[in-house]
């Protein structure tokens, strides 16, 4: 797909010195935008803003006012600041004040839900609001919709990812921040807690099949707008050792990780030593998506997704969702397939779709 044509694109990245931030400003510069770069600390945004030949502001989150006049003249955001629990309210209110889109790039179950409590006021401000636009939840959601027309009526829906492990220090946060609720799956279409390590399966992905354990993605949100499924589970590819393991590590890791000066310390500690994947690793590294819908007569279908490395496929996932808002898309709340189709995820550069046989 070639990059827009004029006139240049011009909107808000906030938390652009990120390891995400980052890897989106350059991503967005390719495909011919100017985004003003954003963040608390113009110290840290100077070299990037040089560097790409673009604007920057800084403006911290607890700062409304300074928020909207940042977007004064700008149709869209992109929150790229994490732990998103924390920073995605002060920016979705910013957007609302300014009538500017929100977009971010969590998977964090509580700004899911937060994000569609403010569908109404989104609908009368005239922005879009969509949380989750990058890995995960733009190949997950896209690949549940998808296997859910091709079953109508379907009553459970289940997704695996595959993925290479080396998350950025945001990641990690993130990580940290939702370790102290514990596993989540969907039922009847109600959020219900769940037993780390309990339903370890296996799964077929495009080059084999893998041993996969529940984990709360995002999905258990976005997926249940996206498909009105009732019932549904996600699930991380993980070593036979270390998904049974879980049951037994996971509630000391979980008790530990609840004591808050632990969890702060340990968050001091992933900010100074975590990284993040060098740019081989997101030339070179595939991530997999896998998902089945099953209707109770017995019908089903199943697919997976190829894509590229997940940090790589956020930063183009992220730019072309901005593209696609900008281009016109409906105002509320919305998921990615929502808003945009199940073959949204196809207009990303790297990613392939094939359907399994049944």
């Amino acid at each position: 797909m070639n990059p827009p044509t004029n006139p240049t694109p011009r909107w808000l990245l906030y938390g652009a010195t990120g390891y995400t931030g980052a890897l989106i400003a350059e991503e967005a510069v390719r495909r011919g935008h100017k985004p003003v770069l954003a963040g608390r600390s113009r110290e840290k945004l100077t070299p990037l803003a040089s560097r790409l030949g673009l604007d920057a502001v800084a403006v911290g989150l607890d700062d409304l006012r300074g928020l909207v006049s940042a977007l004064e003249g700008l149709p869209l955001v992109v929150h790229a600041a994490g732990p998103f629990v924390h920073t995605s309210e002060p920016m979705v209110q910013a957007c609302l004040a300014a009538g500017a889109h929100y977009l971010d790039i969590t998977g964090e179950i509580p700004v899911f839900e937060n994000t569609f409590r403010h569908d109404a006021e989104a609908k009368r401000r005239n922005v879009v609001l969509m949380s989750g636009v990058g890995f995960d939840v733009v190949p997950t959601d896209c690949l549940a919709r998808y296997v859910a027309d091709k079953v109508p009526g379907a009553h459970e829906l289940e997704l695996a990812i595959a993925a290479v492990a080396s998350p950025s220090a945001g990641t990690a946060k993130s990580m940290l921040e939702g370790l102290p609720s514990g596993c989540f799956v969907r039922r009847g279409g109600q959020l219900q807690p769940w037993p780390m390590g309990q339903g370890v399966r296996r799964a077929r992905f495009s080059d084999k099949e893998r041993t996969v354990v529940p984990i709360p993605w995002g999905d258990l949100v976005t997926a249940w707008h996206s498909t009105a499924i009732p019932h549904i589970t996600t699930y991380l590819a993980q070593p036979a050792a270390v998904a049974h393991a879980l049951r037994f590590t996971f509630p000391v890791l979980r008790r530990l990780v609840a004591v808050e000066p632990v969890r702060e310390q340990l968050a001091r500690l992933v900010e100074a030593r975590v990284q993040g994947p060098d740019e081989t690793l997101r030339q070179r590294g595939r991530s997999q998506v896998w998902a089945e819908a099953r209707a109770p007569d017995g019908r089903r279908a199943e697919a997976v997704l190829e894509t590229p490395e997940a940090y790589a496929f956020t930063a183009r996932a992220t730019v072309r969702a901005v593209e696609e808002v900008l281009a016109g898309a409906r105002r509320g709340a919305f998921t990615p397939a929502q808003a945009f189709g199940a073959d949204f995820v196809l207009s990303i550069e790297g990613v392939r779709r094939m359907d399994l046989p049944t």
